[in-house]
């Protein structure tokens, strides 16, 4: 069956990057006992922290016992601040969530409008318009961007809040006002790339022959708009789901502009202060949400699409 199929191969995918990424963290030239005892440590420090944590075992147990904790227990201890792995992702994976999804829907919802509305108006002044802009945001640093939202929206104008997440406690409305920045600040790039393709698909789209058949046929114009949709979302679908995988390594800079605890800004701190176990846990999380997009953007294509989408 091809969804069973198709789920057997993400998992092997996701069991590949697990294992490249524990031969990896395991190449470092500092031992996990000299990053957390110091350099002076002495040998028999190092072997008791080794034995400890089970680094004195063959790789391929090591690798056992991370798989299994990550599936059990939820990938140990940190080395460095002793603290559940697992306790905290579940704190920081919320936040990081929430602006993604937040950055991904204000993506989709206005790079079908725009791009939709470039092709119908391709050569005037609106499909002109928005090319222009789509390639300024193209063109613009993600973090020079968040900067100059800060100061339009914070310090000039303070309608919004500059940095930190309110709890949803608090209102919800100045819980969604917080959000606001920090996922537009990753949307509006990935709403350039989104909204060209959806341009270029439609374009081809109308100058299909079935499309002139309907028109000739004197439909409505929603049911025809409808129809040119429907022949060009798998494509953008497939870029979507890229898309919002890629959107979380724009969050490992948006969440340190903007001091958001998100599950990004986890992983830039476990990198500094070279803490592999939760480099692992955090990276092995990303690529599990960024297959789990891809996979279930492939069964939509199918769904949309049955005959196109087959293989």
């Amino acid at each position: 069956m091809w969804i069973v199929r198709r789920i057997s191969s993400s998992l092997i995918v996701l069991l590949v990057v697990s294992c490249v990424l524990f031969v990896m963290c395991r190449m470092t030239p500092t031992s996990p006992a000299h990053i957390v005892l110091g350099a002076d440590a002495r040998a028999e420090q190092v072997a008791a922290f080794d034995h400890e944590h089970g680094l004195d075992l063959p790789v391929l147990t090591q690798y056992q016992r991370w798989i299994s904790a990550a599936a059990t227990s939820g990938f140990g201890d940190s080395y460095i601040t002793g603290l559940p792995i697992g306790s905290q992702i579940a704190e920081t994976l919320p936040v990081t969530l929430e602006i993604v999804t937040v950055a991904f829907v204000m993506t989709t919802i206005f790079s079908i409008v725009f791009g939709m509305a470039a092709a119908f108006y391709e050569g005037r002044m609106l499909d002109q318009f928005v090319r222009v802009i789509c390639i300024v945001f193209l063109s613009l640093p993600g973090f020079w961007l968040a900067l100059l939202l800060i100061r339009m929206f914070s310090l000039t104008l303070e309608w919004l809040p500059p940095g930190g997440i309110i709890p949803w406690e608090d209102g919800k409305l100045a819980h969604l006002a917080s959000l606001l920045m920090p996922a537009l600040s990753i949307a509006l790039y990935y709403m350039a790339v989104l909204t060209r393709l959806t341009r270029s698909t439609v374009i081809e789209v109308l100058g299909q022959d079935y499309v002139r058949t309907v028109e000739a046929m004197g439909l409505k114009r929603i049911t025809i708009w409808w129809y040119i949709l429907k022949n060009a979302l798998p494509s953008f679908v497939t870029m979507a789901a890229l898309i919002y995988g890629y959107m979380f390594g724009w969050a490992l800079i948006i969440e340190q502009v903007f001091n958001l605890p998100g599950m990004s800004r986890a992983l830039l701190t476990a990198i500094l202060q070279k803490d592999y176990p939760m480099v692992q846990a955090v990276v092995l999380v990303i690529t599990a949400i960024f297959i789990t997009a891809n996979t279930l953007s492939d069964l939509l294509g199918k769904l949309i699409n049955p005959a196109g989408s087959a293989r």
